[in-house]
């Protein structure tokens, strides 16, 4: 990542912003239920542009361009990820189905080594 020292400060004003976003949440909400009779679009419109407006006020805080930094730095971490080849993901995947084929039949194989020795000759139970 690119910063390595953390540092949480919050002042007045971010906290005033993100009580701002989250009033504009629960207006968008409300303004939804209440365009009801209105219709859809009339509805849709005010969500819309209530949790836009929200996003907006969220962003311009100190947490928001934190995120917004956050979310860069993953993508250049991604950006960075070397990604198998077909062939090697294919090969890989057969690898991992022969190893669970050959554990499956070694485990079967101690279950019924144990099932034999208890059952038949220490306990004599089957005959």
């Amino acid at each position: 990542m690119a910063t390595t020292q953390v540092q949480t400060v919050s002042t007045t004003g971010d906290k005033i912003k993100l009580a701002g976003a989250v009033a504009l949440v629960v207006a968008a909400l409300a303004a939804y239920y209440l365009l009801g009779k209105q219709g859809a679009i009339a509805q849709w419109g005010a969500l819309l542009l209530g949790l836009g407006g929200a996003v907006a006020v969220f962003f311009t805080s100190e947490a928001g361009k934190e995120l917004f930094a956050f979310g860069r730095d993953a993508w250049r971490e991604v950006k960075k990820v070397v990604w198998p080849s077909r062939k090697e993901s294919v090969q890989m995947t057969a690898y991992v189905f022969a190893f669970v084929l050959v554990m499956a039949i070694f485990l079967w194989l101690t279950d019924k080594t144990l099932e034999w020795v208890f059952y038949d000759l220490i306990l004599g139970w089957r005959k």
